[in-house]
């Protein structure tokens, strides 16, 4: 659950309630020009708390903790980054945080739910469609050293395409095949 209520600052004193947002979950302070918002540990996991601040960082900065006795509860301070906020600003501030919430803990919720159907769609990709090969597939694979043709020459050994011609005077020389005449 997400909770809040306005707090005017040090300098006013005055304190309201969000309207519809049940009191002490949240809390505006505009001397600060902060909305600091408790959030359930329970009711959102962590790494939705992580999605939605980070969704924020570029409006504000954002500071997670864990006040001592929260009893998993954290929370979240919005602190705006340029000029002075109204109260109608930081209520949106956090009104928007918390619908924010709700969305990544909705999204973190389906990537549970289907990580088992992720990893097998992800493995197939890179192992490929159709696995390895099956100790049957391989029974049945000829590999037998039969000569193929090569009509372009691209098989033959660097050694067979560069291997010294035969002459009278060198014994070690390996005589060169012989080559067919065009027609």
């Amino acid at each position: 659950m997400c909770y809040a209520s306005v707090t005017e600052g040090p300098h006013s004193g005055m304190t309201m309630d969000l309207q519809g947002i049940p009191t002490g979950l949240a809390s505006l302070d505009l001397g600060a020009a902060s909305a600091s918002i408790r959030v359930d540990g329970a009711a959102y996991p962590l790494d939705a708390l992580y999605g939605a601040a980070y969704v924020f960082i570029d409006r504000c900065y954002v500071l997670l903790d864990r006040p001592d006795g929260a009893d998993g509860a954290w929370r979240v301070t919005l602190a705006w980054k340029k000029g002075e906020p109204t109260a109608e600003q930081l209520r949106a501030l956090a009104g928007e945080f918390a619908n924010e919430l709700l969305s990544c803990a909705w999204r973190s919720q389906i990537a549970r739910e289907s990580r088992a159907m992720i990893e097998s769609v992800t493995a197939q990709a890179l192992g490929g469609a159709m696995g390895p090969p099956s100790l049957d597939d391989l029974e049945k694979y000829d590999f037998s050293e039969e000569t193929f043709e090569d009509p372009l020459g691209i098989a033959m050994s660097w050694e067979e395409k560069h291997k010294k011609k035969a002459r009278a005077d060198d014994p070690g020389a390996v005589p060169a095949p012989l080559q067919e005449k065009k027609s």
